[in-house]
């Protein structure tokens, strides 16, 4: 195997290796999620394994002697030039991957950094869904200056409210 072919096969490789299937799997929640993502992980597989199959293998040389004999060697020297002349793969210069490759860097510290404040927000709404069905709760039983308590901030206000004669209205 040579050139571009080996280099896919090696990156497909080394992504296989890299891919949590299982800690994604947990991720999921509905039932039709799971199924599109065994649908994608299965396809992921087979092309996994063509690549590391059919694309890995080297093709035979070709005998030219064994040709000789049975056809002649005028006609088959006329075909080994012909071929030897092809330039069968052509090299692939990537000069895509350097333009993209900070970028795609740089994308990836802010999707981190994203991640850190979804997980920091994450957990500063779950602490205010238990405050919530805790008030909930004890709303019918709590007195004004119990919630005033937990609210300071609603006191001063409507104290302020009322030392201003402000009613609202």
């Amino acid at each position: 195997m040579s050139g571009p072919t080996k280099k896919v096969v090696d990156v497909a490789f080394k992504a296989s290796r890299n891919i949590d299937w299982d800690g994604m799997a947990k991720l999921l929640v509905t039932e039709e999620a799971r199924k599109e993502f065994a649908t994608l992980r299965r396809a992921f597989n087979e092309v996994n394994t063509t690549l590391q199959t059919k694309f890995s293998q080297e093709p035979e040389p070709i005998d030219w002697e064994y040709y000789r004999k049975g056809i002649g060697s005028r006609l088959v020297d006329l075909y080994k030039e012909s071929y030897d002349s092809m330039h069968r793969n052509p090299k692939y210069v990537d000069t895509v991957t350097p333009l993209y490759k900070p970028k795609f860097d740089s994308l990836l510290v802010e999707l981190k950094e994203a991640e850190e404040k979804s997980f920091k927000e994450s957990e500063r709404l779950e602490k205010e869904i238990v405050e919530v069905q805790e008030l909930k709760k004890k709303i019918s039983t709590m007195t004004a200056n119990e919630y005033f308590e937990k609210h300071p901030e609603l006191k001063k206000k409507f104290d302020d409210e009322i030392r201003n004669d402000y009613w609202g209205y």
